[in-house]
């Protein structure tokens, strides 16, 4: 880990801590399908895709994602089960983020989407008065605002690409496995941080701090 200069760390699961479960089940209680059978950490319908790639709004994604789950009722509900995912940004997290930061360029790349980028953002404000993660990074990469997503290689190309990266000078550190191999396959050392694993003591493990 000597040659490492770069980070690139994922967001939900990493940072923000996401439990995926709360959006299935608060979707569970209102739908009268199955919501698994659209959307798990795992993999997601082509209606998810387009969102994480800002290619529908969010008023466009809210009325597909009625018309898939066979849904009757009032938006609210659907935005609040949607957002049920969303918790917590523990202060020890942003300490590591700045730690990082004075060591090495540090990158966030997140599967994300504007209505999540509103309440993660309210939410980051009223837990600890940030408006946004752009002072902990180099430079924020959302999904949906480069039209890309994770695993597609094309993504991790682009961010080595505009930042002049050298993959092997690189760590990628992500939740999601496919997400990981999808980094390594650009050459990048891809990490997949442990269920109940804090990343700082990943990168303590990888003698990175």
């Amino acid at each position: 880990m000597k040659n490492i200069k770069n980070i690139i760390f994922d967001l939900g699961g990493v940072i923000i801590n996401l439990d995926i479960l709360k959006t299935i089940d608060e979707f569970n209680k209102i739908s009268r399908k199955n919501f698994q059978d659209f959307y798990t950490q795992a993999e997601q319908t082509e209606l998810f895709n387009l969102f994480d790639k800002g290619q529908l709004t969010p008023d466009e994604f809210f009325e597909g994602l009625r018309k898939e789950i066979n849904f009757t009722g009032h938006e609210d509900e659907m935005i609040f089960a949607w957002n049920a995912m969303l918790l917590n940004v523990p202060e020890k997290r942003l300490d590591v983020l700045v730690k990082a930061k004075q060591q090495y360029n540090t990158y966030l790349l997140s599967n994300t989407n504007e209505a999540h980028i509103a309440v993660f953002e309210k939410n980051l404000y009223r837990e600890h008065g940030v408006k946004n993660f752009e002072d902990y990074f180099d430079k924020v990469y959302y999904s949906c605002r480069m039209n890309m997503r994770k695993p597609d290689q094309e993504i991790f190309e682009f961010v080595l690409k505009e930042n002049d990266l050298i993959p092997s000078e690189t760590i990628f550190i992500d939740d999601s496995i496919q997400h990981v191999k999808g980094a390594g396959a650009c050459g990048i050392n891809s990490y997949l941080l442990p269920k109940n694993m804090e990343v700082g003591d990943l990168l303590t493990e990888l003698k990175l701090f």
